[in-house]
């Protein structure tokens, strides 16, 4: 009898411990997937920062990029004479018209996903709507590192064909420099940049392959006029000129011809000071636009005169002290 009673008082106990240890075997699952739940969200945000800053990263470089750019293009000469191969020479055109390419095609952008040239480096009309939440745009942020990488690759290619050439005498000219280059192949572009007034200037000149431009650096000491060139691999490409900004009208012609492009302007010079500085010294001003923002440390200015001869006589200021800086 007491051995009875006693497996059924160890029945009870553990039919009481049964549902309490049912109890905790199902609070542990709830835990074990509530921390899977935690962890694969923390993973995704991880994975969205990343790509953020990656996006990020790519923007700053862009945008350093243009900088860059822009600071070379203050440096081009504006009244060098434009060199065209002649295989790029449309018919009916004569042997000096330029040949420009727009910044789509220079960067690769019809392959996709490249940006368009606007100041602010946003991507062209052609992607998708901006709004949209960002489950749909981890597809559309790989779709931009992949057209960023087009653009960088295109651009490397472009700077590997291209050679840096230095103490060009000021009497040579960008048809007479890409000659001599073209006996190591094929030109495709040549720039001089620099002061015209300076006695050394120096230029780029784009060929059509890598060959071309590692023979082109055998030419080192080749004596152009009075002084031998300097020839180096180059670290930036040539800019493509956009044709929006050129003139298209004879109005617009012969009003380029009595601008100038005027930098290295004092920020404490304002818009007065400039036009009172060329009135005095060229004749009437009929415009002028002084531009300059956060970034450079200088400003820039387009004065247009009231006859073409006044801004040929501009010219011959370069290096006079406006402000406390010499204008170029």
């Amino acid at each position: 009898m007491v051995a009875i009673e006693a497996a059924t008082a160890a029945a009870v106990a553990v039919a009481a411990e049964s549902p309490i240890r049912g109890e905790a075997e199902g609070k542990v699952e709830v835990d074990v997937e509530v921390e899977v739940e935690v962890k694969g969200e923390e993973e995704a945000a991880t994975a969205a920062t990343e790509g953020e800053v990656e996006e990020e990263e790519e923007e700053r470089e862009y945008k350093s990029d243009l900088r860059k750019l822009e600071e070379l293009m203050s440096k081009l000469n504006p009244s060098a004479q434009e060199f065209v191969p002649s295989s790029r020479r449309s018919p009916g055109l004569s042997a000096d018209a330029p040949v420009f390419v727009t910044a789509a095609d220079y960067f690769g952008g019809a392959a996709g996903g490249g940006r368009d040239s606007s100041s602010d480096g946003s991507s062209n009309g052609g992607g998708p709507p901006q709004n949209r939440r960002r489950r749909s745009g981890s597809f559309n942020h790989g779709r931009r590192r992949a057209g960023g990488r087009t653009r960088r690759a295109d651009r490397e290619d472009s700077v590997r064909r291209t050679v840096y050439v230095s103490d060009i005498d000021q009497q040579v000219t960008e048809q007479k420099l890409a000659e001599v280059f073209s006996n190591c192949g094929q030109v495709v572009d040549c720039r001089i940049c620099g002061d015209p007034h300076s006695v050394l200037r120096f230029a780029f000149i784009e060929f059509a392959d890598d060959a071309g431009a590692r023979a082109a650096l055998t030419l080192g000491g080749t004596m152009l006029g009075y002084y031998p060139v300097r020839v180096l691999p180059s670290k930036t490409a040539i800019l493509p000129v956009n044709p929006k900004f050129l003139p298209r009208t004879e109005d617009e012609k012969e009003m380029v011809s009595r601008t100038v492009y005027c930098t290295n302007i004092d920020k404490k010079v304002i818009e007065d000071d400039v036009k009172i500085f060329f009135q005095q010294l060229c004749g009437k001003v009929s415009r002028l636009r002084l531009l300059g923002d956060y970034v450079h440390s200088t400003c820039i200015a387009f004065v247009e005169f009231a006859q073409a001869e006044s801004a040929i006589l501009a010219l011959n200021y370069s290096g006079m002290v406006l402000g406390s800086l010499p204008i170029r």
